[in-house]
């Protein structure tokens, strides 16, 4: 037998395990429990969970709770510390804010009034951690869309502040209702090789009329139209990426297309009800000739 089903099959097993932990952080996610879900042994898991992820199995169920508290907090001001902390599978506020003080290095009262996202990434960072993503992509025209967009430079560690002034301006101006419009992202590069320097990214709202002059640096603009090629991403957007290579990687070396020299752009599907960021859905937009 060769190796590569061996292989594949393992990875496969090891995604159901990630999937069920993502689905399931308020739950039970034991060793017993996950080994089960995986067909492993128990005694074995954890150092097969280890070396498959990079960080032991207790360590990335804390980090990817505490990483769902931090979204939930910095999004919603309603979002109370005592609910972020039963979220996150804590027992008791207590518990949960020393816990979140040790990984970030700042109480979660303290990062929801001014998020620190450099270390937010440089803490949830897993090491070797990577999905094989199988795509299910299609190819449709889509027509130009006119929206504000507000353009953030720099580091794209630091999208997510712009992102807070973006909302800002949803809210007081009360032209690219979220409710009712949609919300898309255009990033003018790769954030994986671009210079944090140079980096660019739009946070876009749909506008059926002219921006009104604001202080947010919020202006209007057209969205390319055309051919694109559309995958769906599940999950927080932080691990896009995930979905993108595949694309890029195996869809378009076979299919005979060509790319389009316009950006590719993420049209946000979970924005309005508000959803848990672990639990988004996102468009990816590749544009063809």
């Amino acid at each position: 037998m060769s190796d590569t089903p061996i292989n594949v099959a393992y990875t496969q097993r090891f995604n159901a395990v990630l999937t069920y932990i993502d689905e399931n952080l308020e739950g039970d996610l034991s060793l017993k429990t996950l080994s089960q879900v995986a067909n492993f042994s128990t005694f074995h898991f954890h150092r097969q969970f280890t070396a498959f992820v990079g960080v032991p199995v207790s360590r990335y169920v804390q980090l990817m709770r505490l990483r769902r508290a931090a979204h939930r907090l910095a999004a919603a001001a309603d979002h109370s510390v005592l609910e972020a902390a039963l979220g996150a599978g804590f027992d008791s506020p207590e518990a949960f804010c020393r816990a979140f003080k040790r990984a970030v290095g700042m109480t979660p009262s303290a990062f929801r009034k001014a998020p620190n996202w450099q270390v937010w990434h440089a803490v949830f960072a897993i090491p070797h951690f990577s999905r094989t993503v199988i795509m299910q992509v299609r190819i449709v025209e889509v027509p130009e869309v006119r929206v504000a967009a507000l353009e953030h430079c720099g580091s794209p560690r630091l999208v997510s502040e712009s992102v807070r002034r973006f909302i800002q301006w949803r809210m007081q101006s009360g032209q690219s209702p979220v409710a009712s419009s949609r919300s898309f992202g255009i990033p003018y590069g790769n954030p994986d090789t671009t210079p944090a320097d140079a980096f660019r990214f739009a946070i876009c709202g749909e506008i059926h009329e002219a921006v009104e002059p604001n202080a947010f640096g919020v202006h209007e603009r057209l969205m390319a139209g055309g051919r694109y090629v559309v995958g769906r991403h599940v999950g927080s957007p932080d691990h896009i990426g995930e979905s993108i290579y595949p694309i890029y990687r195996d869809w378009l070396p076979a299919s005979g297309e060509e790319l389009r020299d316009q950006p590719l752009f993420f049209h946000y599907l979970s924005v309005y009800p508000p959803t848990p960021q672990d639990r988004w859905e996102t468009d990816v937009y590749v544009p063809l000739r």
